[in-house]
């Protein structure tokens, strides 16, 4: 018996690996690949399927290359088993036919000045593990926007909107945390979900406090948003915060790890340990609303929230934020964006998307 028992620790460790070590800028386990047929000089072709017909604007990566695709050019001639999609750019490496690519929603890479033609500062935040690097973007308003980048993304995935932030007046600080390229590793080396992340955007908040920030805005993807909550929550600093947007958010840790475990391969028989082997490794506690969310409870939310998620998320529930927002419908504002994966709505539709936080944001000032 013994020996079962410790053959199945063993697999749960196994399976829980595979869930909590995707190294940051990897492809999602839910992003098909794809094969690059060929190109022109505004279009590409690609392998059809349902994430190549995606509406939106999207990063499209490969080993050594990166792009920026737009939509689907309809009428464009090509062989059935193909998608042509306006080709925006090319931003390194070259496009050949027959590499294999899969859409992202890091639409630029390199930092704001190089992306965007935005001045920056590179700073250095002291966190609990060791400086974390940032990227500050200055403008006129005391009210800064603190971004967090989630799953399979870097601190690039921000400057989707930072240029529309910094139209609007609103000074950017971009975060790296543990684990990232420049950061500190994790003492265990596995990310958390956001359990134990948040307290460098706690960092962060200080360190914006600490530089002239009269309020911030915390604004996170996927983890992202789950170490905004937890922020947000956090006693010493709740009433510098004006306001949270979270963009596809993990509401539920245990829903997210094994909808990531069973996309990249782990049987079903076997999530159940990734689950009880994650919890012992990680600390990660409870599920659903009481789980990620302990430390943000919906009753105990006092400031403004805008919730960006939609029904095709395989990661993370949309279902569990339509829940969030009925159960404050005096502070939690839902904007269902549809046909975007997790972490995309941006890149579904970008005009309604700056809308509807232009709008969010104009009171919080």
């Amino acid at each position: 018996m013994f020996g079962v028992g410790a053959a199945l620790v063993a697999v749960g460790r196994y399976a829980s690996d595979i869930a909590l070590k995707a190294p940051p800028g990897r492809p999602l386990p839910t992003e098909p690949a794809l094969t690059v047929h060929g190109t022109g000089p505004d279009r590409v072709i690609l392998t059809r399927a349902l994430a190549a017909l995606r509406p939106g604007t999207y990063g499209l990566s490969g080993d050594g290359c990166h792009a920026v695709v737009g939509p689907v050019i309809d009428g464009a001639p090509h062989p059935a088993d193909t998608v042509v999609r306006r080709l925006d750019r090319v931003t390194h490496g070259i496009l050949e036919p027959g590499a294999t690519v899969w859409l992202t929603p890091q639409v630029h890479v390199g930092n704001p000045r190089t992306a965007l033609g935005l001045e920056h500062a590179d700073v250095d935040i002291p966190g609990e593990l060791g400086g974390l690097p940032a990227w500050f973007v200055p403008a006129a308003r005391d009210t800064w926007v603190i971004t967090v980048h989630g799953l399979g993304t870097t601190r690039e995935h921000p400057m989707v909107v930072m240029d529309f932030l910094h139209r609007q007046q609103f000074p950017v600080l971009s975060l790296a945390y543990r684990g990232d390229l420049g950061a500190p590793r994790s003492p265990d080396g596995l990310g958390h979900l956001g359990e134990t992340e948040w307290r460098d955007l706690d960092a962060a908040i200080r360190y914006a406090v600490r530089y002239g920030a009269e309020r911030v805005v915390l604004y996170g993807w996927s983890t992202g948003a789950a170490m905004a909550l937890h922020a947000a929550a956090d006693p010493a600093l709740r009433d510098r915060i004006s306001g949270l947007v979270l963009d596809s958010p993990v509401l539920d840790w245990e829903t997210t790890l094994r909808a990531i475990a069973r996309a990249r391969g782990v049987p079903a028989a076997l999530l159940p340990l990734a689950v009880r082997a994650a919890q012992g490794r990680t600390g990660l506690r409870g599920d659903g609303l009481t789980g990620t969310m302990d430390r943000a409870d919906p009753a105990a939310l006092d400031v403004p929230v805008l919730l960006f998620h939609g029904p095709d998320d395989a990661l993370a529930p949309w279902s569990l934020s339509r829940r969030l927002a009925a159960r404050r419908p005096d502070l939690v504002t839902l904007h269902t964006v549809h046909d975007a994966p997790h972490g995309a709505a941006w890149n579904a539709a970008p005009a309604p998307y700056e809308e509807a936080l232009r709008r969010f944001l104009t009171p919080l000032t």
